[in-house]
């Protein structure tokens, strides 16, 4: 009799086990194949040929702050911002082992943490220091609807992305939507891949991403149903880095140029909205901050919104301000900088709230002084076009396992290929171009080198001519980084750099463990140049 309850015994914990590796398979093959398999653009509109009048412009505001309540406390022992558990699976490996633990405030068994982003993996959320939001903003004009939305976010996939507009109403009749992040390092895990000491499915926050992609459904539905007439202002305020930004890899290139559009009410001079783009990771917390905040980004918007105090501040623009990352690859941080209060005496070097407060305020300063000032140009011919077009490449580097797995960013293409987008849009003198992950800037404006050292020495420099300065047109001219998806540094393939001999630095220069690959630049300035070329030849063929 025992005999036989053994043999049922090991029977049912092989088919348990069996059951277990079905689903995972099953899991994986899903992922693997990934959702809306089907989906691809391949367009540009350059409207109906209805008179162009004023632009309609709309914006909207959500939040997207998780509850603290809604999750379990983390017991900090050791006070070091990290989590490294006192028991459980992980605290019989001596690297993840610990002092800490946490309150399991559902009794589950489970640490259930917000999990922040942009550098370790471990590093649950302690609090809120100030509330993170997705800010839309939509235009019609000449028989076309484009709505944007910027999110207080590290990066979102492009499944996502797509997830989101699949949820916009029909009705509403948006010919395209852009879905960009502003690649913030200290708000919850939207990608899978920071949501615990050994980042897995399980522990990534399911319901947090659910209210993230409705909050971005929402904000661009209202900001199509609020659209109003507006005149537009421009400028480009050519920005002195020292203070505000450094380049951490040689070669030194940085986005000196801030641009600022100000929307008003026609014949007045109130404001609807501002629309900002600059290239900066949003890291003055640096990687051991436990709170949740839009770091300078917040106090940047706000200062352009309400005003800047004395000393030294600014009145504020009123309206709805709305900032989308520009090329932060290089590395573009506030890391390790100075940062000057506007006081003129204070400054800051140390992560901290108060560098970032400082560099959002001077920001906010820049720009508005600059909207207010004598190089401002009117936008007088608004016309709205747009184009976007679905892009595949191979897969490279230390994300490329799970990737293919589909543990992250779903859907693998033949024969071992990721797809993602770029897009481009025209608002009269304004011209944007959305790059899906950090492009390095001299991909954008110049400066691409050739380093002896370099894996693929010698080798003439891929991605020219430069995007921004030579291949797009318009007075103003926009780069937005982390648009509809996040796939990494995007690096020259000359200036890769992964085996020794390194070309700058002799232990190399941070950069490729990030990075989809060596050929991902070149496909991307490829199908940027292409799609850019369509639009212009389409507007001029239509005016």
């Amino acid at each position: 009799m025992s005999i036989q309850r053994s043999f049922f015994r090991r029977h049912r914990v092989l088919t348990a086990l069996l059951m277990l590796i079905l689903l995972l398979a099953a899991f994986l093959g899903y992922r693997m194949i990934g959702p809306y398999r089907s989906y691809y653009l391949d367009f540009v509109k350059t409207g109906d040929g209805t008179p162009t009048g004023l632009l309609m412009v709309g914006t909207a505001i959500r939040d997207i702050t998780p509850n603290m309540d809604n999750y379990d406390v983390f017991n900090d022992a050791d006070n070091d911002n990290t989590y490294k558990p006192k028991t459980g699976l992980l605290s019989y490996f001596r690297a993840f082992a610990g002092p800490d633990t946490y309150t399991d405030r559902n009794n589950n068994g489970k640490f259930d943490a917000v999990w922040l982003t942009g550098f370790n993996s471990d590093r649950p959320a302690k609090g809120v220091h100030d509330p993170i939001q997705v800010r839309a903003i939509a235009f019609r004009n000449n028989g076309l609807t484009v709505a944007m939305a910027s999110l207080d976010a590290i990066g979102m996939f492009h499944d996502k992305v797509i997830d989101i507009r699949k949820r916009i109403d029909p009705k509403l009749k948006i010919d395209h939507v852009i879905v960009a992040c502003v690649h913030n390092h200290e708000t919850p895990d939207t990608m899978g891949i920071y949501s615990g000491p050994i980042p897995n499915p399980w522990d990534f926050d399911q319901p947090h991403m659910e209210r993230v992609l409705n909050a971005c459904k929402e904000a661009i539905e209202e900001a199509v149903k609020t659209m109003q007439p507006a005149e537009v202002y421009c400028t480009t305020y050519e920005l002195n880095p020292e203070g505000f930004v450094r380049d951490s890899r040689k070669p030194i290139v940085i986005d000196t140029k801030l641009n600022c559009v100000r929307f008003v009410n026609p014949g007045t001079d109130e404001t609807i909205a501002t629309f900002l783009n600059w290239g900066n990771h949003p890291e003055a917390l640096g990687g051991r901050n436990p709170y949740i905040t839009a770091d300078f980004c917040g106090y940047w918007r706000d200062g352009v919104e309400k005003g800047v105090s004395e000393p030294n501040g600014a009145p504020g623009l009123g309206g709805t301000c709305v900032y989308f990352q520009g090329a932060v690859g290089g590395l573009m941080t506030q890391l390790e900088m100075e940062v000057p209060h506007r006081d003129g005496v204070r400054k800051f070097k140390e992560d901290s709230f108060e560098k970032a407060e400082a560099l959002g305020q001077n920001l906010a300063i820049k720009t508005v002084n600059a909207l207010r000032g004598p190089d401002v140009w009117k936008n007088e011919n608004p016309r709205l076009a747009v184009g976007a077009k679905t892009i595949y490449g191979p897969l490279r580097g230390v994300f490329r396992v799970a990737i293919v797995l589909g543990l992250i960013h779903p859907g693998i293409f033949w024969p071992c290929n990721a797809r993602s987008e770029v897009d481009v849009v025209r608002i009269g003198e304004i011209e944007i171009l959305t790059i899906p992950g950090e492009l390095y800037p001299e991909i954008m404006d110049g400066g691409i080198e050739s380093p002896k050292g370099a894996d693929f020495y010698p080798l003439k420099p891929v991605e020219v001519p430069p995007l921004r300065k030579d291949l797009m047109q318009g007075k103003m001219r926009m780069l937005f980084g982390l648009a509809n998806d996040e796939i990494g540094y995007i690096i020259p393939k000359s200036q890769w750099d992964s085996e020794p001999p390194h070309a700058y630095e002799p232990n190399g220069q941070y950069g490729e463990e990030n990075s989809c690959g060596p050929e991902i630049a070149g496909i991307i300035h490829r199908e940027s140049r292409g799609l850019l070329e369509r639009l212009h030849e389409a507007l001029r063929t239509s005016s």
